[in-house]
C-alpha cells in the first residue's frame, strides 16, 4: 500500500522534531510535557494541513503553533493545581474541639450554676438533677423522692427559675 507523500508543513516538523522538543523542554521545564505538547502541534498541523493553509515559512510556523499550545498547556496546569490547591484547603477541617474561649466562657457558667444547685433544696437540687441530667420522668422521681409529681413539678420548676435568675443576675 503507497503512502501519500507528506505536505511540506509534516515535513518539516519532521525535519525539525529534535529542535521544536528542546525549544518545547527548555520552555516547560519538562520533557515528557514537552513531549505531549509536540504531539498536539502535530495534531494541529495535520488539521491546518488538512485546510490547504498555505504557509510561507514552515519552520517559523511551527515553533510559534508549538510556543501557543505551551502557553495554553502552562497556563492549564497553572488553573489545575489552583483548584488543586484551593480544594484541599477547602478539605482541611477545621479542629472540631470547641474555641479556648467558648471552652472558659462555659466552664465559668458551670461554676455559677454549680453555685445556684448549692443554694436550692436538696429535694429541688435532686429533682432538677434527676429529671435534666438522668433523664428520669416526674413520676420516676416522685417515687424515688417518696413525694407526689406534682411536688416534683413544683421542685423542677422553682430549680429552673432560680438558677436562670442567679444566672442573669451574676453574669451581667
Amino acid at each position: 500500500m503507497l503512502m501519500s507523500p507528506l505536505s511540506g508543513l509534516l515535513a518539516s516538523f519532521q525535519e525539525h522534531y529534535d529542535d521544536l522538543l528542546q525549544f518545547l523542554t527548555r520552555r516547560m521545564s519538562d520533557r515528557q510535557r514537552a513531549a505531549d505538547v509536540a504531539q498536539e502541534t502535530y495534531l494541529k498541523l495535520v488539521k491546518i494541513d488538512e485546510q490547504a493553509v498555505p504557509v510561507l515559512h514552515a519552520r517559523s510556523f511551527i515553533f510559534r503553533v508549538a510556543s501557543n499550545l505551551a502557553i495554553d498547556t502552562l497556563r492549564r496546569d497553572q488553573r489545575l493545581s489552583a483548584n488543586f490547591a484551593d480544594s484541599e484547603a477547602a478539605a482541611e477541617v477545621a479542629c472540631p474541639a470547641p474555641a479556648p474561649e467558648a471552652v472558659l466562657l462555659a466552664s465559668e457558667r458551670l461554676q455559677m450554676l454549680d453555685e445556684a444547685l448549692l443554694q436550692l433544696s436538696p429535694n429541688a437540687r435532686q429533682a432538677l438533677l434527676l429529671n435534666r441530667v438522668e433523664g428520669l420522668t416526674q413520676a420516676q422521681i416522685a417515687q424515688q423522692l417518696g413525694v407526689s409529681e406534682s411536688m416534683v413539678a413544683k421542685y423542677i420548676g422553682q430549680a429552673l427559675r432560680h438558677c436562670r435568675d442567679w444566672l442573669k443576675h451574676n453574669h451581667d
